[in-house]
């Protein structure tokens, strides 16, 4: 079994799915309830797929959805990864896939957060893979109700490209490193196969709708108040940083999707047309 954390969200929902048709018996874990009002139909994942409600913050709620396993994808959420990664030996895990992010190799001292969740499974015995993921491109569901009601959408630095990536090719690689062998102790850095603009990206979706989305730059002041809203505040330091000014190794399009999945990553338009519903 193959117990998956942020099992409703961008990457979580897309790894049951692949998992499930894979025919891995999976149980997935989400902060919130699924259940519809009945209690007998579970939204956003695919039938017979076991369902356990847990905050990764207090590791103990973990527990229920870890007996049994042999295998966690793992979210970097929360204060205590030695004690998830206990939590998780006790109930059975052998292998972690760990979800990180890109800035813990290109800006550390921003990125503590995920670093100590890999240092600490980099310590736990377990076999591990790190995914060190760039933006995604579902970071784009953030102009949802904009572009729905006013065909608009923010952001700042409207012309500095980022290879931001599919959440389907993060899964994908995510499902590839929990069945297949040759992946322990691998640090994948999760790229698109190009840089785009947040420009680019607007007039993408645009495409998409078939009517054009305008694209309003934000100041950098405007945009840390929002992301003040829901990141600390070294990452909104360190996200704005890449966003406005990034390195070379955050322009670089990485060869990893393609190393583990044998194609190319998936443009962000792919992503757009299939995301399509929430910006009508």
């Amino acid at each position: 079994m193959i117990t998956v954390t942020g099992a409703t969200g961008n990457v979580g929902r897309e790894l049951v799915r692949v998992l499930d048709a894979a025919g891995e018996a999976v149980t997935a874990v989400s902060r919130g309830a699924v259940r519809g009002e009945t209690g007998d139909v579970v939204r956003d994942l695919p039938a017979g797929v076991r369902h356990v409600q847990a905050d990764l913050t207090a590791p103990d709620d973990l527990r229920p959805a870890l007996d049994g396993a042999d295998a966690l994808f793992l979210l970097a959420v929360g204060d205590h990864p030695q004690d998830l990664l206990d939590a998780a030996k006790a109930g059975g895990v052998r292998r972690v896939v760990l979800v990180s992010s890109l800035g813990v190799a290109t800006r550390p001292d921003s990125y503590r957060h995920p670093a100590a969740f890999e240092a600490a499974l980099r310590g736990s015995g377990l076999d591990w893979t790190v995914l060190r993921s760039g933006g995604l491109n579902s970071n784009a569901l953030a102009w949802a109700e904009s572009i729905r009601t006013d065909r608009v959408a923010s952001a700042p630095f409207g012309d500095v490209g980022l290879p931001t990536v599919d959440p389907a090719d993060v899964a994908e690689v995510a499902a590839a490193a929990l069945l297949r062998p040759g992946h322990a102790g691998a640090v994948y850095e999760l790229t698109g196969p190009a840089p785009t603009t947040p420009r680019d990206r607007a007039a993408a979706i645009g495409a998409v709708l078939g009517e054009p989305v305008r694209f309003v730059e934000q100041t950098p002041e405007q945009a840390r108040d929002q992301m003040r809203a829901f990141m600390p505040e070294p990452v909104v330091a360190g996200t704005l940083a890449i966003l406005g000014e990034p390195l070379p190794a955050e322009r670089r399009v990485s060869p990893d999707v393609r190393r583990v999945l044998g194609r190319a990553p998936r443009p962000f338009a792919e992503w757009a047309t299939r995301s399509a519903a929430a910006f009508r």
